[in-house]
């Protein structure tokens, strides 16, 4: 059974270790100090199982695993109770509130066996999409992944958001980056003062707005800095108006 555990936190990492020990059917065949790491590390070397910390510097657990094509199966280990619930939503086996014992996190270990040999069908990889867990960090950065390079854009850089089938298109000064994501998602996670839903497909940054036209009769448009023309719906043209004071 192979295992990697993430952990920004060297001690913390070295606790994972020492309790695995005792369970000599486990081989450790990773340990990642920070997010970027686990991901090249899970997509190598596809373990049965992840240690996974919550808040670690570059990007937090829940953006790594957003990052992941197939998830893991995962036990998350955190300092901090308030992800309990997203961790649970995201069909996590376990979560290991720091700092916790060494038959806390055998019981751990124990859940992940049994649900191993029970014939429920793990999906996980697909509860986690449906579930469209947001970490907090989400409404000031977005981590995407392009090719084999992943990328952090603040969400002030910017310009509009697009439906695109069953992703998210976000576009930037340099072009757009694709997010497995819904509208509803980053309608909902987004600082509502600065990102307005102004059309059933876009969500757009009134700061990046220079005008707004008339195309025919209740039809219109927005103009960003870039020249990028956003559409305005019935509904989503009066909303900016409101929002923009006019």
């Amino acid at each position: 059974m192979k295992v990697i555990v993430i952990d920004d936190e060297p001690l913390a990492r070295s606790i994972v270790v020492e309790y695995l020990q005792s369970h000599s059917h486990i081989e450790i065949v990773k340990e990642c100090g920070d997010g970027f790491e686990g991901v090249k590390a899970i997509q190598e070397h596809k373990p049965d199982l992840v240690f996974l910390d919550v808040q670690m510097p570059k990007i937090s657990g829940f953006e790594m695993l957003e990052l992941l094509e197939q998830m893991p199966n995962v036990i998350f280990t955190t300092a901090f109770d308030e992800y309990a619930i997203k961790a649970f939503e995201a069909q996590a086996i376990d979560y290991l509130l720091k700092p916790f014992s060494k038959e806390r996190f055998d019981k751990a270990l124990q859940k992940y066996t049994q649900l191993q040999k029970s014939e429920i069908p793990q999906t996980q990889g697909d509860e986690y999409a449906k579930k469209q867990i947001a970490p907090k960090e989400e409404a000031n950065r977005i981590v995407v992944k392009t090719g084999n390079n992943i990328r952090i854009v603040p969400t002030q850089d910017i310009l509009y958001l697009e439906a695109y089938d069953d992703y998210v298109k976000i576009y930037t000064q340099e072009g757009f980056f694709l997010k497995k994501k819904t509208m509803n998602h980053y309608e909902s996670v987004l600082d509502s003062q600065r990102f307005l839903r102004v059309h059933r497909s876009y969500i757009i940054n009134i700061q990046q707005i220079t005008r707004i036209e008339m195309l025919e009769k209740d039809s219109h448009i927005a103009i960003l800095r870039t020249g990028s023309k956003v559409p305005l719906s019935k509904t989503g043209y009066p909303k900016l108006k409101e929002m923009l004071g006019i």
